[in-house]
Formats: structure tokens, sequence, C-alpha cells
């Protein structure tokens, strides 16, 4: 939400510096996120002095250049040697002395120097539009009327607009702080109890309304009383559409509006100012000079301000002309042909209150996000409807000229009552952790606009203002008194008391701290993804079980993600781009999937990604491609922190580059390589590896997992090496089957250490050199004991694989 300075203190009762405002919005929960000094003119023409030519002279050596003598006031003329060919002798300037600095509307700031030219010294410049960002004109210098007085500051003669702005972070249930005036009001409750005196803010509204005539009356009819609880309008004729007001188009500029014409820049001004939206139609253009408020069928054409035809829904609530034809979304947005234009003469102008549920409803269905809708959709003041509309009028015919031609007209069939609350003074206590006087409880409520009902020892009544639609609970009121008595005063307590939690669901989160450290310490990073990606990325099958966004707020990220793969590649690509080509990443997320309408699926994943090489290249060794084999050796590394120890890979079927493995029949996940046609699509240059595993079977394994401790052995192990020529199609897998069936209980452990491959050795043959470990808990392993088991392991090797002993 943007807050003018000035703007605000035209409702407070005292002045207020800015840095002091902010510390209270923020006090009060109104979080101010920046504070941004704003100026109609960048520099507010700082340094710039009216001057008057006193001489100019053709300059010797250019033949478009000028020598001038300025007076600006001092006692010495400057001389400034000018490129336009407007200047003259006797004309009022604008002049830009040593030392100041301007800010042209293009271009870098330029700070005044002295400066030869063309071998003549010039003091300062005489200045155009464009180089003080006055305009956009650059045809010649600003010529000033005779009667400006030389030595006058430019920011005193031209009065540039200065303001400071805030940029306050609401939270979705502040509809009340949605205004200037709403804001003004939490300011003056803060003053109030901490001043302990009665601050009022000063409102805009008075009495003074009163039609001019009632040539222009309307009929309006709400068959919608649902959407629409109440409605009121009032008709002006003989306005004139033109430029608003300098003061009117600064407050607007301000807070970052564009000034439009004067209709429909009041309409916005009284948006801001009290958060009531209003909208303003060309009266001439309303059939039978009748409103009716309604829904159309479904299907229904419409043409919006946009010059876009739109199908309505049967549930969009419409302002509809005395044919019934549609001239306005209602609470969103305005139909082209009803709106105000240049033309306009009669105007008739709206002030409603619609329900948040339609509005909000319409406003996602057509993808239109207005400043109205935002209001609507988090609940308008119903009270305020005619009090506002009456000020809008007002301002209407003091700035656009015309009458009012008719009595306000306010359809309120059922007027709505008050919320009320009782809260307990210890209940107050209990939640805010503070004593609180019942007199501050009073005067803190009072100066927010609640109404005391009844006020007894322990329990307050109240009823609530309609401008705070949020509140319906007593924790709601705490909240209310806390933040004006400043959630910095809140005291801390010297002690905490709390309960022993029973821990639920350990496994799964300490498991992901330990795989993360790991993953970490292998030289992985972690990323968060999002889980809303874009369809394009998958084909039509995958689609049909996909999870579609209903209301999504950008055309690229329509989808809940049906892979993991996707967005990592996402960052990958990203990378890429930027030449950070060796990387390793882990993520933790979800994917989603619909077999069928209404059953949704959601399952969380672990996923590896892994390009390029294992580190990066130094003066001492290279960097070392990573490969599959490096990833498989990962995947058994990181399974085996979890205890899970007998891993089985098998060849992917489905004809893509990869494994999956298991833990004894359990998938657990899978590794392959992204085909060529995946990494084209993000630009992907280089291969990548990934690893995808199904977070929940994995905690399914390790649960089932008995964890056996065994003292640490006392006597030394044994190392023994082998030599095998097998077939060149021999895996190392077949091999680990081979010793399984020889079952030496004082066998611990197996592995390839070479792998050669030779003529020498035969056709289609390798050799392979694997590295036994013996131990025995007992005592220590004798020669003759080693020998007899890795002579049963080579007769195996044998039989088996019809490998032979390589000497």
């Amino acid at each position: 939400m943007t807050i003018s300075y000035n703007w605000l203190s035209e409702y407070l009762p005292e002045t207020l510096e800015p840095e002091r405002l902010s510390k209270i919005l923020t006090s009060i929960g109104l979080e101010v996120e920046s504070l941004e000094k704003y100026e109609s003119v960048k520099g507010g023409l700082n340094g710039l002095v009216i001057g008057e030519v006193l001489s100019c002279e053709q300059h010797p050596n250019a033949d478009k250049l000028k020598i001038t003598k300025v007076a600006i006031g001092e006692s010495e003329p400057l001389q400034i040697v000018c490129g336009a060919s407007n200047v003259e002798k006797g004309q009022k300037v604008i002049v830009a002395t040593v030392g100041t600095t301007i800010y042209p509307v293009t271009g870098e700031p330029l700070t005044m120097k002295v400066a030869k030219i063309r071998g003549v010294e010039s003091y300062g410049m005489i200045c155009a539009e464009d180089e003080i960002g006055l305009g956009v004109s650059h045809a010649g210098i600003i010529v000033l009327p005779a009667e400006a007085e030389t030595g006058t500051p430019a920011s005193d003669y031209f009065k540039p607009y200065h303001d400071w702005i805030y940029e306050i972070g609401l939270t979705p249930n502040r509809m009340d702080a949605m205004s200037h005036l709403g804001v003004a009001r939490d300011v003056c409750a803060y003053l109030t109890h901490h001043n302990k005196k009665d601050t009022r803010c000063k409102v805009p509204f008075n009495n003074s309304f009163k039609a001019d005539n009632n040539s222009l009356p309307f009929t309006i009819t709400v068959e919608n009383e649902t959407a629409c609880p109440r409605y009121a309008g009032v008709s002006i004729s003989g306005v004139t559409i033109a430029q608003s007001p300098q003061w009117l188009k600064e407050k607007l500029a301000a807070i970052g509006l564009r000034s439009i014409n004067n209709i429909v820049d009041i309409t916005n001004f009284i948006l801001h100012e009290t958060g009531q939206p209003l909208h303003a139609f060309d009266a001439d253009e309303i059939t039978g000079r009748h409103i009716i408020v309604k829904n159309l069928p479904e299907g229904t054409p419409f043409v919006t301000l946009d010059d876009k035809e739109r199908k309505l829904h049967a549930t969009d609530l419409m302002i509809c002309n005395g044919d019934e034809e549609p001239m306005c979304i209602a609470g969103v947005f305005g139909g082209l042909h009803s709106g105000v234009k240049d033309t306009t003469k009669n105007i008739f102008l709206e002030s409603a209150c619609f329900s948040a549920i339609s509005v909000r409803k319409t406003s996602l269905l057509h993808g239109l996000r207005t400043d109205a809708a935002t209001r609507f959709e988090k609940g308008v003041d119903i009270s305020g409807s005619v009090q506002v509309l009456k000020r809008a009028a007002l301002l209407i015919r003091e700035i656009a000229g015309g009458e009012i031609s008719s009595e306000i007209t306010d359809i309120y069939p059922a007027p709505k009552e008050k919320v009320q609350i009782a809260i307990k003074y210890h209940y107050l206590k209990k939640l805010s952790g503070k004593n609180y006087h019942q007199d501050a409880v009073s005067r803190i409520l009072t100066s927010l606009g609640f109404e005391i009902i009844k006020e007894g020892m322990d329990e307050l009544w109240v009823a609530v203002p309609f401008s705070k639609p949020d509140i319906s609970l007593p924790a709601d009121i705490v909240e209310e008194i806390v933040r004006i008595d400043g959630l910095d005063s809140i005291d801390i307590p010297t002690s905490i008391t709390i309960s022993p939690a029973s821990e639920t669901n350990g496994l799964k989160e300490s498991l992901r701290e330990k795989l993360s450290n790991y993953l970490v310490g292998q030289g992985f990073n972690e990323i968060f993804t999002n889980s809303i990606t874009n369809s394009k990325y998958f084909n039509d099958e995958v689609l049909r079980s996909t999870v579609k966004m209903i209301n999504n707020l950008s055309a690229e990220l329509d989808v809940l993600r049906p892979s993991m793969l996707e967005t990592g590649l996402e960052i990958i690509s990203y990378n890429i781009n930027r030449r950070n080509t060796n990387l390793s990443f882990f993520e933790f997320g979800k994917t989603y999937s619909t077999p069928a309408v209404g059953n949704y699926r959601e399952e969380e994943h672990l996923s590896l990604y892994i390009t390029g090489a294992d580190h990066d290249e130094s003066w001492r060794e290279k960097g070392k491609v990573q490969d599959f084999y490096r990833a498989k050796g990962l995947i058994t590394s990181l399974l085996k922190l979890t205890g899970l120890k007998e891993i089985r890979f098998e060849n992917d079927q489905s004809g893509v580059a990869g494994a999956d493995f298991y833990h004894g029949n359990k998938k657990i996940g899978k590794l392959y390589e992204v085909n060529k046609q995946k990494l084209d699509s993000f630009d992907i240059r280089q291969s990548v590896l990934y690893i995808d595993i199904s977070y929940p079977e994995l905690l399914v394994e390790i649960e089932n997992q008995k964890i056996v401790y065994k003292e640490v052995p006392k006597f030394q192990s044994v190392q023994r090496d082998l030599a095998l020529i097998v077939n060149r199609s021999t895996t190392f897998e077949s091999l680990e089957n081979v010793v399984k069936k020889a079952k030496l209980n004082r066998l611990k452990g197996v592995r390839l250490f070479d792998v050669f491959e030779s003529d020498k050795l035969g056709k289609d043959k390798k050799s392979m050199a694997l590295n036994f470990t013996f131990l025995d808990e007992e005592k220590t392993l004798t020669d003759k004991e080693t020998d007899t088991m890795m002579l049963k392991l080579m007769e195996l090797f044998q039989k088996e694989t019809g490998a032979e002993i390589r000497k």
C-alpha cells in the first residue's frame, strides 16, 4: 500500500516528522517497508536561479555559440557560453551556476563546473526544459515572463511538489488501512493512547450536500441483493471533462497514478482517500435512466474498457441499463461504451458495496486485478457508501462544474447489524502477556471506532465498526489493543514455561538433515524450485494425468509439476548460460498427479542433478567429468549412510540410458542420463545425470531395517587381491553374486579396483582385479585359512563364469 506523507498529514491534527510517523506506523502493525523522498522534478530545482541576460554576443570561434553576460542577483554577472538559438539580450532565464547538479529527463545527473568552450570560459549554463526535468522540449532555453525577479531561486518560482512516500506492507485482513483516512485513524488512535488525550483525525466530510435540482433522476433496481447489499447513486449534469487541477495531479502522481481527466481522477482520489471504490457512468448512455444490478446469462458478450470482448459467467454481477444491457462488471471493471469520455456532459456516479466473494470470483475468472476489485474482495465499509458519494459529488461540482441533478438514491434493503464481541480481561492478559488498565482498553477501542456496549469488572462488550469487517473474535480485539499500544511495548517474560513435546515423524526430518549434510559435503548445493511449472515441458500423455491450475496468474505457470526433472533443468540452464557449468544440485520436493477427477496424488522426492566436472580445473589437476559410475557410486554411498547396504541396480527397460535401483525387491529410485531432446528444449549442450529417489519408499525401507550393534574387532583384517580374465560382457555385479554363493562368513568385503583390456588377453576378453577383505572376530587369521578361502573363490569363479586366473 502506497501512502503519501503530505496527503496523510492533511487528516492529522498535529504535525509529525516523516521518520517519527514511520516508526509509529510500524509500531501499530502497518510495517513501513520503505520511505523515499518524492520530487515532481528530480533534484527539486535546487541551485537553479532566475537570471537576466544583460548582453548576448557572437562567439568568435563558433557560429552556433553565443557569449552572454547573465545577472543572477549577485555583485558580478556571470559569463556563460550558450548554444541555444533563441537566447537574446533582456530575457529572464533559468541559470545553473557552478556547483549545481542538474537532472536531465534522460541521461545521468550533471554537476556544473567552470568550462572553457572554444577558448572562452563559461561559468554555468542557461537551461532548457529537458535539461532540468521541467519538460521534454529541447527546442531552446526556457524564457520566463519579464516580471520574474532576478536572483529568485527556481524552486521558489516553480514550486515543484515535494513529498515522502511510504510503502506499507499490509496483511490481507487490513482492509481498513487501505486508504489515507484509514491509516490516519490508526495514527490518531496511537496518539490518543500514548498522549493520554483525545486525538481525532480531520475528516473531509461535511453536511453541506444538497441537490441543485432534480432534472436528471435515475431509478435503481437491485435484483441480486446477496451480491450487492447496498447500492447508492447520484447524477451530475453539465460537467466539463478537462485536465485536473495541479494539486490533484500531484497527489495522484506521488502515489504512482497517472492523471486521466478530472472525473476519473476524482474517483481515484476518493478511492485512495477513503478506500471506497466509485464508478462514473456517462449518464446519456444509460437507456431509460434505469440502473439494474443483476446477473446475466452464461456467455453474454461484454466489451470492457480495454476494448476486449469477454464472455460473461453466470456468477458475474453486472450493472445494466434499462434494456438490461451490461455496462459494467460490478466492482471489477467498466464497460467501453458507458464510461466517461471527452464528450461526456452528464454523469451518474455509483457508490456501492459488493460481496467480497462475488468480486473475487469474477476478478479471478476474467483475470482482472483492479484497485476496485482489490478493495471489494477484502470488504469495504458498508456504512460509508452514501457519505463518500456526497464527498465525491461535491468535489466533482467544484472541479468539473455542473449541477447535482438528483437526490441520492440509496438501495439498502437489509441494513447490516454491527458484530458484537465480548472480551474478558484475563483473556486479554493471557493472549497479550500484558496487564492493561480498563480505561486504556476503552480508550484504545473507542479511538478505533468501536462502540462500548457494556463494561463490567471482568468483561467488556463492544460493537465492531463496519470499517473492520475482518474482526469477529475476541482474539481480534486483543490484536487491535496490542498493536495500538505498540507491538514493541509487550513485556518480555523473565521465564518461559513449556511442556515437553512428544516427537512424531522424527525420522523423516532427521533423515532429511542427514542426507542434506552428506550431499553438501560431497560438493552439492541444495535448490528450491517452484512446484508450479509450464505445461509445454510435457507431452500429451503426461498432461492427461497432470494437475492443471484453474486460476493461474501466469501463462507460463499453469500446471503442478508431474516430474522434478524439468524445474531442475531450468536451474541448470540458468547457471550454464552464466558460465557456471560444473553443477551438482539436490532438492527435496513434491510432484502431483490426478488419475481421475477429484482424486489427487502428492509424492515426495529427493532429486539429484549432476552435470559437468566434479571440480574446477587447477594447475595441479583437471576436473573429471561426472559420469554414470560416479552417480552410481554416489547412490550406493548415500543409501549406505541410511543403513541400506544391499543395493541392486537393474537396467531400465524403457530404452533410456540408465538403471533402476532396489533394496531387496523394493524399488527405491532411478538413475538415468537425460536425453538430448529434453536437454535441447532447455538449451543445454552438455550431458546431465538425474537421480530420482522416492522419499516415502526410502523411509519405509529404513524403518524396516533392524539396527545391530557389534563390538569393534580386536583382530586385524587380511587383504588379498585376485585378477581374473573374463568375457568383456562380464559385470562386477555377476562376480559379486559368485562371491555370495561361496558363503564365506569371514569374507567382509570385495571391491573392484582395476579393469584392463588388451588384445593380448584374447578376443573379447578383459582383466578385472578384485580386492578381498577377510576378518575373524575371534582370532587372527592364518595364511593357510586365508589361502583356503581364496582357493574356494577361484574355483567358483572358474566354474560359474569361465574365468581364467591371471598369474
